[in-house]
């Protein structure tokens, strides 16, 4: 849009400046060689790439609802709506008076199994005791040892512990509650770094691959980039829409991106160099490109339609694969007004993104000098 502006704007200073002679219809009616005014650029190499674009969601690194094992009754609740915890944190803790003292009782079966196996086996030295009673003396201390462990994990199962460091959600339980299996006390977020899901079309598959940067934008942060890469690549396509699924990993140190952001990905794929030409240069008729190519071999000054091929495409600027040479100049304004074999009069010569009004103060500049 910015570009088909420009040369509009252009074409009506230009005419304004020139008048009939800028007009090629104009030449010919009046059966005159006059020059028409045109801008030209220089074909230049330049450092490409394939932008490829999709759209995804934000999850978390890891996610948990986090929910009891046991029916007991929560006796303590530790943490607050949205805490950041770290990995082993105590976060409920239910009634285990029961469990307490049978772990107590465990404990001194245990110890006193243990006596029992030592002084068997010193009775089995001195030969005042069977190898029988010693094997039966290790079977119980086992046994009493398998009991304490079964006891300890029971406890624990009292205790609802943050197994990672995150961002705590919402607490759905307060002190007093009756707690069940399967019923959600919260949810716990590792979003010190974040996966990006995201589908790109299918025809970009060999240009994916591990390690490859991308840049995400939201719009709840504006122009904001969050740069991250990617980790891996779907191993099917889905047959509907022809896309493939993509995981990048993106770094959130200062933790302001949450799960569920809906986010716009960009991915610079294929750097190569390339011949690069603005896109405004290139005329496209019907399955073809073409160009005003200035010839300065003749006097005065003419162009020739030439035509190219073109790859990708970016902002204001598009790939040339063949047709032109580094250091070629074309026709970058006045392109609807010249001809093959036309004469043409170059104002100036237009570097990068130039607005209209920079492109006449340097003509203009230009022909004070002469």
């Amino acid at each position: 849009m910015k570009s088909s502006l420009l040369a509009l704007g252009l074409c009506i200073v230009l005419a304004m400046t020139f008048g009939p002679a800028f007009s090629v219809e104009a030449q010919q009616a009046a059966g005159n060689n006059r020059p028409t005014p045109v801008v030209i650029a220089l074909a230049k190499d330049d450092v490409f790439f394939d932008v490829i674009e999709g759209l995804g969601t934000l999850r978390a690194n890891e996610t948990i609802t986090l929910m009891p094992t046991v029916t007991e009754t929560v006796t303590a609740v530790n943490f607050e709506d949205g805490q950041y915890v770290e990995a082993g944190t105590i976060l409920i803790e239910m009634t285990d008076g029961q469990e307490k003292a049978q772990l107590e009782q465990v404990r001194v079966a245990v110890d006193e199994a243990r006596r029992q196996l030592t002084r068997v086996e010193s009775l089995v030295k001195s030969s005042a005791a069977s190898r029988a009673l010693l094997d039966q003396q290790r079977r119980d201390y086992n046994a009493a040892r398998a009991r304490l462990a079964e006891i300890q994990s029971t406890l624990a199962d009292h205790l609802i512990v943050a197994p990672f460091a995150g961002r705590l959600g919402m607490r759905n339980v307060s002190v007093g509650a009756l707690m069940r299996p399967g019923e959600a006390i919260t949810t716990l977020d590792d979003t010190s770094k974040m996966k990006l899901d995201f589908t790109v079309p299918s025809i970009h598959l060999t240009s994916l691959r591990e390690g490859l940067s991308v840049t995400a934008k939201a719009r709840e942060f504006g122009e904001k980039s969050f740069l991250g890469t990617i980790s891996s690549v779907d191993g099917q396509i889905d047959p509907v829409s022809r896309s493939i699924m993509v995981r990048a990993v993106l770094p959130n140190d200062q933790l302001v991106l949450l799960p569920g952001l809906l986010m716009n990905v960009e991915i610079k794929a294929n750097e190569r160099k390339a011949l690069v030409i603005p896109e405004k240069a290139a005329i496209l008729e019907g399955e073809r490109s073409y160009v005003f190519l200035l010839d300065e071999s003749q006097v005065p000054e003419i162009v020739k339609k030439t035509e190219v091929e073109v790859g990708a495409r970016r902002a204001g600027e598009v790939e040339i694969l063949s047709g032109l040479n580094a250091g070629d100049k074309v026709v970058t304004h006045g392109t609807m007004n010249v001809r093959d074999g036309g004469i043409v009069s170059v104002m100036t010569t237009e570097s990068g993104e130039d607005s209209l009004g920079t492109i006449l103060d340097r003509s203009t500049q230009e022909k004070t000098k002469h």
